[in-house]
């Protein structure tokens, strides 16, 4: 085994930089003559705007300008695109209303944009933007997801009837009537999966850079990857040609999903940096971002399971309201709809399905991707209806999910939604996960409880994932003069140890010295090309072609070591775990280091050496891949006050070869404390005229340390996917899909005596306490 190399729990080569204060966020970065922007959001949720006066404001010190939409609208700069296109039930396009950069003839949640302050200093802009009045006429509002496309309710786009975003469904509608029409049991339940602020440790920011001599704009951002954003930026905004505008991301302090989009505070900055000539920095606060940051989930669900008289699943059907906020997000659409669609039969043989999705709009912040990204709404309502099936029929939790498996001698298994299994042992890890949990020792720990004077639960899920994204990924590696051997990514990490993980591929192909090993990301002028971060599809595409190009470094090494051992190419051998190249059965050799190095030195090469051992390699996906795994969690619940604590938590995960196990653990128990956020405290609130209820940390119920147990397992059984050469499986998504379902299963598990058969997320004391008093 080469030292550092793939499966070892390598320490993370990023932490030391960062935890000593030495990493560089967008914040940290400041440039000579720049100038600072402050957005003017609206404070009402829906209205007519009459008129928008800055006279006062333009006069206020140290002002430079004040950006209006029309301004904007006048130059074609004030649009954000949204990248997803969709097609209605009925072939027709979905609803696109548009999404202006800033207002101009109306605002529509509360947050919207109105006008962007540009002044020499931060308070400067923020004291003028408080001399500019806006007058408005006030419109009634729509908040609420289930009933905003119902007869009658205000619309919050005059062209968009009903506030239907999209009327979108997948399956055969008649066919699936008529499996339920034949079925022993039917199984049915709605759903609220409540919306969620993303709060990402570092708020969204960026230093938009004009340079007039060379006509190129520079700007420096956190991000998911820059190449999306630099082609919305130089076609959208700049109308100038894609070379002309370079992303920079510096080190990102968490982004999960939030940072891939197109927002109005990056589009005006960058437009009112070209028309000022200078640098301009815009940072968001924590109120920005809570008003403005797209936020996540937000559906209300009703949906139902067939069985038949042996309790095998034989049809699925799913109807769905999804809030999109007030506006299309850059990839809002495709969330609910192509996302979610892909896991929601989850792990089991389901022969027929159906799923239709209506996107509703509404008076409140956007709503796009959010850790997961529809795969969480999915498993949340397959996993709650299997554990209201199972109660319905007296069975075990387990025992109903084990009639229901797609077996491992199925795989590849087509799924009745087109996805393609192509590896998974389910029974295998729920066994484990049983044992490992000590389910059938559970009496006794709710017997103990109970002396307590608390009530214990015990719930479980089984998840599956789709990884998604860009399938396409490239890597190029580069042996610099210093014996440093950088590799270029086009992923981005916010967090994950993207440099560690790459570095250990590297080292256990190449044999390269771990510490010799630098990742370059996140530089569009850089990297030619890059799909960024989100799905977990990091790992899936770029460490395929991290490996990729390490075999052609290989194959050109043969060739250059057989020039300087004076043999012929074909009885060259290369041994990773010395990073040498040798003379089949002679001791005639050279290091990979020292022949980069001689390799440059030579005069005359064929064309495929010039480069030395430079070497560049893509990779696309055939198909995505499925990380599964379940997830067990217990429960204790003060009957007297409703308070809840997950005491125990079993992870049990397939994330096919891993490698480091350490890195893949602490992606695993973030995503878990997201989800216990999200089933135990988060939730999002809006009044009924539209403001947000919840908007700083005193209101919003941000999961803390002690909300994550103590007493935490985990461990993988890996099952390697056939679909990539590594066999590895996306990881970064998995524990905030697990979670919500295994909570509020433990929840009700420990309730349903009282009967309490019922609860929406967040499962909150004043909520389960209510839905005590009401059962009894």
């Amino acid at each position: 085994m080469v030292k550092f190399g793939v499966n070892q729990s390598v320490e993370r080569k990023e932490d030391f930089r960062l935890v000593t204060g030495t990493g560089e966020y967008t914040d940290d970065i400041s440039l000579e003559g720049q100038l600072y922007g402050y957005m003017l959001r609206s404070p009402v949720a829906h209205a007519k705007i009459l008129s928008i006066d800055t006279d006062d404001a333009r006069q206020a010190p140290g002002v430079v300008d004040i950006i209006l939409g029309s301004e904007l609208a006048a130059d074609k700069a004030n649009q954000l695109p949204c990248m997803i296109p969709l097609k209605n039930r009925d072939e027709s396009d979905r609803a696109d209303p548009g999404h202006p950069v800033l207002a101009t003839d109306k605002v529509c949640y509360a947050g919207d944009n109105l006008a962007f302050v540009v002044a020499e200093t931060l308070q400067q802009a923020k004291d003028a933007a408080e001399l500019i009045m806006v007058d408005f006429d006030e419109l009634d509002v729509v908040v609420d997801t289930k009933t905003a496309n119902a007869s009658g309710q205000p619309l919050v786009h005059a062209g968009v009837p009903n506030n239907v975003a999209f009327d979108w469904a997948q399956g055969d509608e008649k066919n699936i009537d008529d499996v339920f029409s034949k079925a022993a049991h039917v199984v049915d339940l709605e759903l609220i999966n409540n919306r969620v602020v993303v709060n990402s440790m570092e708020p969204r920011g960026l230093i938009a850079e004009w340079d007039g001599d060379t006509g190129k704009m520079t700007v420096r951002m956190g991000t998911q990857g820059g190449w999306v954003l630099r082609s919305l930026l130089a076609n959208a905004i700049l109308h100038i040609p894609e070379e002309q505008v370079r992303v920079i991301t510096p080190d990102v302090g968490g982004a999960f999903g939030m940072k891939l989009f197109f927002y109005s505070e990056c589009a005006v900055t960058v437009w009112a940096s070209r028309k000022l000539g200078r640098p301009i920095k815009w940072m968001g606060e924590r109120s920005d971002a809570f008003l403005s940051d797209t936020q996540g989930r937000d559906h209300v669900t009703v949906a139902k399971l067939a069985f038949d008289a042996g309790h095998k699943i034989i049809g699925m059907k799913v109807e769905t309201n999804a809030n999109l906020g007030a506006y299309l997000s850059t990839f809002g659409p495709l969330i609910p709809t192509m996302a979610a669609v892909k896991v929601l039969p989850g792990v089991y043989d389901i022969p027929n399905f159906y799923y239709h999705c209506t996107g509703v709009f509404t008076n409140t912040v956007p709503v796009d991707a959010y850790r997961g990204a529809g795969r969480p709404e999915a498993i949340y309502v397959i996993e709650r209806l299997m554990d209201k099936a199972a109660r319905t029929f007296g069975m075990g939790q387990d025992e109903l999910r084990r009639i229901n498996f797609i077996p491992a001698s199925a795989m590849p298994y087509k799924t009745a939604t087109g996805c393609l299994y192509d590896s998974g042992e389910f029974e295998r890890l729920m066994d484990r996960g049983l044992e490992s949990s000590d389910w059938a020792g559970f009496g006794a720990r709710k017997a103990q409880s109970a002396a307590n004077g608390k009530r214990r639960g015990i719930g479980m899920c089984y998840y599956i994932e789709a990884t998604a994204g860009n399938p396409t990924e490239t890597a190029t590696i580069r042996f610099e003069d210093n014996d440093i051997v950088t590799v270029a990514v086009g992923t981005q990490s916010s967090g994950q140890g993207h440099s560690t993980a790459y570095a250990q591929i590297v080292a256990e192909r190449l044999g390269v010295p771990f510490e010799n090993i630098r990742i370059i990301q996140g530089d569009t002028d850089k990297i030619k090309t890059g799909g960024g971060t989100g799905g977990s599809r990091s790992l899936t595409t770029q460490g395929p072609a991290i490996h990729a190009a390490s075999d052609e470094v290989i194959n050109k090494g043969k060739e250059l070591a057989s020039h300087f051992l004076e043999a012929a190419a074909v009885d060259i051998e290369f041994s990773a775990e010395d990073g040498e190249f040798a003379i089949a059965g002679t001791d005639r050799k050279i290091g990979i280091l020292e022949l980069a190095h001689r390799a440059r030195g030579l005069g005359q090469l064929p064309e495929n050496l010039a480069e030395g051992l430079d070497s560049e390699a893509s990779f696309t996906v055939e198909a995505f891949t499925y990380p599964n795994g379940c997830h067990i969690a217990e429960v204790e619940i003060d009957e007297l006050t409703g308070a809840t604590d997950v005491v125990r938590y079993i992870i049990v995960d397939d994330f096919g070869t891993l490698v480091n196990p350490a890195l893949v653990r602490n992606q695993v128990i973030g995503g878990v404390g997201q989800g216990i956020g999200q089933a135990l405290t988060e939730h999002t609130v809006y009044s009924d005229d539209g403001q947000l209820l919840t908007g700083s940390y005193m209101d919003y119920g941000m999961p803390r340390a002690d909300n994550i147990p103590l007493d935490l397992k985990y461990e993988t059984i890996e099952v390697p996917c056939t679909m990539n050469p590594m066999g590895v499986k996306g990881c970064g998504e998995a524990g905030c899909i697990g979670a919500p379902p295994a909570i509020i299963n433990g929840i009700l598990d420990g309730l349903s005596d009282l009967g309490v058969y019922h609860i929406d997320m967040p499962a909150t004391p004043q909520k389960i306490w209510n839905a005590i008093q009401q059962a009894s």
